[in-house]
């Protein structure tokens, strides 16, 4: 049996023997074989992605190319960016810890989208993409709301200077020669606001814009669009100088006809005219619609509603309001339609900044009581007015404006866009 054994094990040894004498003789070259490797999967990076002429495809439209809006909102240790004492262009009203609230758990949450990654807010990258540019934002006193909040997010890496002009609020970066400004328009087209000296409804033109942001759309690269809440309150409607009806007009013999119908069409004639001013002259230029932000009053605003709560909501965990809903959705087909319209115009881009489901999850950014300078220093008094509407700064309205760089990206890496 050991004889056997031993013949078996010197057969195998013949056998292994030349591969074992292959193996030995390769090993010297196993550096060079592995840098080799190296510099082959150098080789294979991705190259950069070919920039489009503006003459290529004029039926393109440049859409972003993640849905950043379906997420939830995480903690995040690091928290904002700047706070109440560091940005000096936040208004009093929004500025809540300096108020005196004292939860800032508010602060640590951030939005993650489910499909893709929300970079952290990057100033410089801002600034590199408006690079002798001119952004204005148009509307309501949420866009004051979300530029003031992009100006303090801004200020971390350049300080902006307030310069005057006629018709907005502007500032000024000069190491890009770059301009932010703020148009006052509540409804894009042309009305009246209801007041205590004068009348006690809005007064709307549905078919003619608001001449005084129109007027310089030929100076504005991007237009960030923001309205929904005046709509909200008593208002007479008019369409080729006739009433067309109204919104709890009490007192007039007109037909209430809503709200939902007037967005659209003051919207829609608004986005047309953009197009028609600009874009029919061959300039391109880049609208962002930002969707309805929801309030989160318990109760009536105006009946001492107040918004106490101190942490996000969970996805499903409260239903969006058919009112926000509702609002949103004529504003996302109105983009649409527009899109579809312009699609013959090169140099277009369209696109809606869609907070709605977002800003829904967090009824804990609001003011509230902390829209007044601490209001329980006394105690606590019968009524003290709050704010659900606007959201505080630093707060939640930061993460539009990490979303809003996101979409901007697009449109100057492709200059058709």
């Amino acid at each position: 049996m050991r004889g056997a054994n031993s013949m078996k094990d010197q057969s195998i040894t013949k056998k292994l023997l030349p591969c074992t004498l292959h193996i030995l003789l390769l090993l010297p070259l196993l550096p060079i074989v592995l840098l080799s490797f190296y510099f082959y999967s150098l080789s294979l990076a991705p190259s950069p992605p070919t920039k489009l002429s503006p003459s290529a495809d004029k039926d393109y439209v440049c859409d972003t190319p993640c849905d950043y809006f379906n997420g939830r909102w995480v903690l995040d240790k690091r928290g904002p960016l700047y706070n109440g004492t560091t940005c000096s262009t936040i208004k009093e009203s929004q500025n809540c810890i300096i108020n005196g609230r004292h939860d800032t758990s508010y602060l640590y949450w951030r939005w993650k989208p489910s499909q893709c990654h929300l970079p952290r807010f990057d100033p410089n990258t801002f600034l590199q993409l408006i690079n002798n540019k001119h952004v204005a934002f148009v509307g309501d006193s949420l866009a004051r709301n979300q530029i003031e909040s992009l100006l303090c997010l801004l200020a971390t890496a350049s300080a902006p200077k307030r310069v005057h002009h006629k018709g907005s609020r502007r500032w000024h970066f000069a190491s890009h020669n770059a301009s932010l400004s703020l148009y006052w328009s509540p409804f894009l087209v042309q009305g009246v606001q209801r007041s205590s000296t004068g009348p006690l409804h809005n007064i709307l033109h549905l078919d003619r814009v608001n001449e005084k942001w129109a007027r310089d759309v030929d100076q504005m690269d991007l237009i960030v669009l923001s309205v929904g809440n005046w709509f909200l309150v008593p208002s007479v409607y008019y369409e080729g100088g006739k009433v067309l009806g109204c919104l709890n007009c009490h007192g007039f013999e007109y037909t209430d006809i809503g709200f939902y119908g007037p967005l659209r069409k003051a919207l829609r004639t608004t986005l047309n005219s953009i197009i028609e001013k600009k874009v029919g002259k061959g300039n391109g230029i880049g609208v962002i619609v930002r969707t309805f932000s929801p309030s989160h009053f318990e109760g009536d605003w105006d009946k001492e509603g107040t918004c106490s709560k101190s942490r996000p909501y969970r996805k499903g965990e409260m239903k969006l309001g058919e009112v926000d809903e509702e609002m949103r959705r004529i504003e996302m087909e109105e983009v649409e339609n527009a899109k579809a319209k312009a699609k013959q115009l090169g140099g277009f881009s369209l696109e809606a900044l869609d907070v709605t489901k977002l800003s829904w999850l967090r009824p804990d950014g609001h003011p509230g009581a902390y829209m007044n300078h601490f209001p329980f220093a006394n105690g606590i008094s019968k009524r003290v007015q709050n704010d659900c509407v606007h959201w505080c700064l630093p707060g939640p309205i930061d993460s539009w404006n990490e979303i809003l760089v996101e979409m901007m990206k697009p449109r100057v890496q492709n200059p058709t866009c």
